[in-house]
């Protein structure tokens, strides 16, 4: 085990598989789950697991980047 600090990404709810499984295979990143409640709508204060991506800061920082613009193409696509 390392004890370098990592850091997490959360995926926004609704982003496509396709990007979810092309960040880890580009990036060094794992994807983990993450509870956390939810303060919108119905769900006040309901519990929910959302995916995000684990990984070095810097590294993290780039998989954002990655993120918005496969995001931004996929949108462009539609």
């Amino acid at each position: 085990m390392t004890d370098e600090e990592l850091f997490d990404l959360l995926v926004p709810p609704g982003v496509p598989r396709s990007i979810i499984f092309k960040i880890p295979e580009k990036f060094d990143v794992e994807v983990v789950k993450r509870p956390r409640k939810m303060y919108f709508a119905n769900m006040d204060g309901d519990a929910r697991e959302l995916l995000a991506f684990r990984g070095r800061r810097e590294v993290v920082e780039e998989v954002q980047q990655y993120l918005f613009t496969e995001l931004a193409e996929f949108i462009k696509e539609e």
